[in-house]
């Protein structure tokens, strides 16, 4: 939780109470349905929270912006970034519906007024949104195949509507194909830790 407070020192007592919730929760929930690697559940701050916030070092989401979170799993990177902009309204979608019960079942228990759920697979939903923001779930030409139908055309933010996307890894040739849409940030330069040296944030206006 320390590390969360090291680059977002300016968080409410509601919003410190909802961070720190999340690890006994995601560890209580994690040992009946695995949707974080085991080894992993004791890196859930830097490996899976903070890795969510980084979106929030490129873009401050205005507030009645509306978000889908496509293949958010277990609520990575919606339940994040909806504790820090409460304003901002989340729809977290996945197709697996035992990961969308515990992303669900995370959200009312800190107590998240801002966020939906669905259980559905991406080709199903048909809502407008200002943003999709995913982790990594597919190659970014799939991915905006996909969601090119639900992003709005009414502009509300600094940035234009597209698509976010936390990504690791090389991406030179995954993005060259919307090289000129796209823009790309490395979370190296925002965060210290080891872990954010190959981790990126990727953003395509469709």
């Amino acid at each position: 939780m320390e590390i969360i407070l090291k680059y977002f020192p300016d968080l409410t007592k509601a919003q410190k109470q909802q961070f720190a919730s999340l690890y006994d929760l995601y560890t209580d929930w994690n040992a009946k349905i695995n949707v974080i690697s085991r080894k992993d559940i004791e890196n859930l701050y830097e490996h899976h929270v903070l890795h969510s916030l980084g979106i929030a070092k490129v873009i401050r989401f205005t507030p009645g912006t509306r978000i889908m979170d496509l293949g958010t799993g277990g609520g990575f990177p919606g339940i994040p970034l909806a504790i820090l902009f409460p304003e901002v309204k989340f729809h977290l979608v996945d197709s697996i519906g035992k990961k969308v019960r515990v992303a669900t079942e995370i959200a009312n228990s800190i107590g998240l007024k801002n966020v939906t759920f669905r259980h559905a697979r991406a080709e199903e939903e048909k809502q407008l949104f200002d943003f999709v923001v995913s982790r990594a779930v597919m190659p970014l030409a799939d991915l905006l195949k996909i969601i090119r139908k639900n992003i709005a055309s009414e502009q509300h933010n600094a940035m234009p509507n597209g698509l976010i996307c936390l990504k690791g890894g090389e991406l030179a040739n995954e993005a060259m194909p919307f090289k000129n849409k796209t823009m790309m940030y490395d979370l190296k330069d925002y965060f210290e830790e080891e872990f954010f040296e190959t981790k990126k944030v990727v953003y395509v206006t469709p």
